[in-house]
């Protein structure tokens, strides 16, 4: 017995409908501005001109998916969309190809106290408060990021994916530890962002680890504070100076890039020159003397006077200003020696 075709029957399954959902169909009429889309029975709907990617070549009686946007439009038909339905239908075949343990990347549309929501085509995407990323503990907070997560859980027949972002966060915060691990060394130039600072440093990250710089690492001059030289969240590049493996423990410096004022001072020098120059200090054997430039240096007593009996503070006195030759100059351990010129 054939069943009696009911049209009154088709139109009531047409009567719900909701944004979001995708209907198969036809196109009955083109215009201008769009095309009237047959979803079914008598439910024609609005397909702007728009939302098809290719509108000039769209043809009478083409058969695709299409979603609704939104109940009705002023003429009282409902309005659809092909790019969105296109999307979601590549979505869920990029779902489909997911196995436990892959990796993907998705947008959060919603989240609350038990973790994470989103969407992939027809999946929904859960990633439980535990396995949200470690950088972000406010699930509502996360709402619009995009994360890197992993398959941990699937079910195909209800479409859904349960998911881990601290699991690859792990993942990559370990590999960057052994790269920054095994390519640390001493006199090292690296990148780095300075994260905290203190009263007596900052720490700086530097590919993931964290390393510290130390006050009197920052400059050659004197300084109140490190904020009066380094900002916080400012890359800087800095020389390592110390690597501990064992503690875990890398100090920077920022003035080892830059010469020092007392470098600099003994760079002009020349062995014969002769320089004023002032005493600073009377030791056993001989006098340190600052030249006026800022260069110091050791005056031995035996440049100082051709006695062997003498002391050096029968031949010169604290304070006393000299004129002094030049005899060597070690840029390296920044050292200088004098000749008393008398």
């Amino acid at each position: 017995m054939s069943q009696e075709f009911n049209i009154d029957a088709i139109e009531k399954t047409f009567t719900n409908y909701k944004k979001g959902q995708m209907f198969d169909g036809v196109v009955v009429i083109k215009r201008e501005e769009g095309a009237i889309f047959n979803i079914g029975g008598k439910n024609d709907a609005f397909l702007p001109k728009d939302e098809v990617e290719d509108y000039e070549n769209l043809k009478i009686g083409d058969r695709f998916k299409v979603i609704i946007l939104n109940s009705r439009n002023e003429e009282g038909q409902l309005v659809v969309s092909k790019s969105i339905a296109d999307s979601q239908i590549v979505a869920t075949q990029n779902a489909n190809k997911l196995k436990l343990g892959s990796k993907f990347t998705f947008v959060v549309t919603e989240g609350n106290a038990n973790g994470l929501y989103s969407k992939m085509g027809e999946y929904t995407i859960f990633v439980p408060h535990a396995e949200m990323s470690a950088k972000t503990r406010d699930a509502r907070k996360a709402v619009g990021g995009q994360f890197e997560a992993v398959v941990t859980e699937i079910n195909r027949e209800e479409k859904s994916i349960i998911a881990s972002i601290k699991m690859p966060e792990e993942q990559t915060k370990q590999y960057n530890e052994n790269l920054f691990w095994s390519s640390i060394f001493i006199n090292k130039l690296v990148q780095g962002k300075v994260k905290r600072i203190l009263d007596y440093g900052a720490f700086v990250e530097v590919g993931g680890i964290d390393c510290f710089l130390h006050i009197s690492n920052i400059s050659h001059t004197r300084i109140s504070h490190p904020s009066d030289v380094i900002k916080e969240g400012e890359e800087y590049t800095f020389k390592v100076i110390e690597v501990n493996r064992d503690d875990k423990k890398v100090a920077l410096s920022l003035k080892a890039l830059e010469e020092s004022p007392k470098t600099k001072a003994i760079r002009e020098l020349e062995i014969g020159q002769v320089c004023g120059g002032t005493v600073v200090k009377i030791l056993q054997f001989g006098a340190i003397i600052r030249l006026e430039n800022g260069a110091s240096g050791l005056l031995h007593i035996k440049n100082a006077t051709e006695s062997n009996n003498a002391a050096i503070y029968e031949i010169v006195k604290l304070d006393q200003k000299v004129d002094v030759e030049v005899l060597d100059v070690d840029l390296e351990n920044e050292r200088v020696s004098f000749k008393l010129v008398k």
